[in-house]
């Protein structure tokens, strides 16, 4: 790995909000995956409803755990997420632990 590289996967992600949604940028990984979703729960739930991962840089199987307890999140405060912007090798992840159809909506 590159410089570079190992510069970009050691960058812990966080969500931003926006009008238009939650986005996502950096790393999800079982690194970082407890602190990020801890710092998602001091935000409201997007009011759109969107989630955008087109900013995921680095992921393994603790991103789909934190898109599945923020999928739940939404259906305890009765509201409904979109999940967008998953890159390909996460839905294969998904696909792999048969998980995908929580997911369907997470489409690249």
């Amino acid at each position: 790995m590159t410089d570079a590289a190992s510069s970009v996967a050691a960058q812990a992600g966080a969500f931003s909000a926006a009008d238009a949604g939650w986005t996502f940028g950096g790393a999800l990984t079982l690194a970082d995956a407890a602190s990020v979703m801890e710092a998602s729960l001091e935000l409201p739930l997007p009011a759109t409803g969107i989630v955008d991962f087109s900013g995921l840089m680095q992921a393994d199987s603790a991103a789909l755990a934190v898109m599945l307890a923020l999928k739940r999140r939404a259906a305890v405060e009765g509201r409904t997420l979109t999940l967008t912007g998953l890159p390909a090798s996460l839905h294969s992840l998904a696909v792999v632990y048969g998980v995908e159809h929580y997911l369907a909506d997470a489409g690249p």
